[in-house]
């Protein structure tokens, strides 16, 4: 049987301490950059393999970090997924991604899952449906890192990172008044979550701001989805007095309403104008672009995982807690650009 390569192996080749291989091998920062990489490029050449479970069991932790999201269907979960890698995995840490379906049992157990795993934290966008406070207590309980991001609780000593939606929507909003629209209908989502009540309380504000009448009939609360957009924009269109403007909590309704306006022979911008929540690409990539609020999904994961990683390399262990909040930016495009 072939001997396996140790790190002594290593470090007798590049004629470097065991030490210093090791510390090489889990990317500690006080390695240079040059050598980290000259250790790991030897290490693959000598084909060894590092012994995780030794490794967890010398430092205590698994280096696995959690990740749920409520779907992977979505450029924006999976630019935060991206952000949150590209943040950890040069810190040695590996992601388990898991996602909920916006279902709370599977929510409960992809936690027990991860807690199980021995994960060293869990970075977490909650789903539609109202999970107990119990599942997440006991991640305290049992001194698991809780970070929340785009989508939270709030929960005494736990951290997350979101945009500001009420601004977003306000933005969004305003928009579509400053281009003469005075009838604006919103597609709403469930807003027992907290980032789409503040998506309605921003496009409510704006509404009142600039002196336009506030009806409640022009708000309708549907899920994300195109085929829904489009049967909302059916109900819309059918009203006596029809909306000339349409601001969707999400780009996947806002592109179900443009085409159900199309198929009703409606011109965009002209006849009535539509933006959308998210900047999914498919918003740009568009012969009719869609304007959209873009969330900086890449910046909110990496800005998640540094929380995480202060929280776990907090060698006082004491409690921290950061409500850290993005500024959306407003990205126009044709689907609202009345007004050059």
């Amino acid at each position: 049987m072939k001997k396996k390569t140790t790190i002594y192996d290593i470090a007798k080749k590049l004629n470097l301490t065991a030490a210093t291989v090791s510390r090489a091998l889990n990317n500690n920062e006080k390695i240079s950059e040059n050598t980290r990489k000259l250790v790991q490029e030897t290490a693959i050449e000598m084909n060894y393999e590092q012994n995780t479970l030794a490794r967890a069991l010398k430092s205590g932790k698994s280096y696995n970090v959690g990740v749920i999201v409520p779907r992977m269907d979505s450029n924006f979960f999976a630019s935060v997924i991206r952000g949150i890698e590209e943040e950890l995995y040069p810190k040695g840490y590996h992601v388990i991604i898991c996602q909920t379906h916006d279902q709370e049992n599977v929510e409960t157990g992809n936690i027990n899952s991860l807690l199980n795993a021995q994960v060293d934290g869990i970075l977490m966008s909650i789903s539609n449906s109202k999970t107990k406070n119990q599942i997440f207590n006991s991640l305290s309980r049992k001194r698991v890192p809780l970070i929340f991001f785009d989508r939270k609780k709030d929960i005494s000593g736990v951290s997350s990172v979101t945009i500001d939606d009420f601004n977003g929507a306000y933005e969004a909003t305003k928009h579509l008044i400053e281009q003469g629209c005075k009838r604006i209908a919103h597609l709403s989502n469930d807003r027992s979550l907290e980032i789409f009540k503040n998506r309605y309380l921003g496009y409510k504000q704006a509404i009142l701001d600039h002196g336009l009448e506030f009806d409640e009939s022009l708000v309708i609360e549907t899920h994300s989805k195109v085929e829904e957009g489009r049967k909302t924009a059916k109900a819309l269109l059918s009203m006596e007095r029809p909306p000339d403007a349409i601001f969707s909590s999400s780009d996947f309704t806002a592109l179900g309403a443009i085409q159900e306006i199309k198929a009703q022979g409606l011109k965009i911008p002209d006849d009535i104008c539509v933006v959308g929540f998210s900047n999914e690409p498919f918003t740009r990539f568009m012969e009719l672009s869609i304007t959209s609020v873009d969330q900086s999904p890449i910046e909110m994961g990496r800005m998640t995982a540094q929380v995480f990683l202060e929280e776990v390399n907090n060698g006082k262990n004491v409690k921290m807690e950061k409500q850290i909040v993005l500024t959306p930016e407003l990205i126009v495009r044709k689907s609202s650009l009345k007004k050059q």
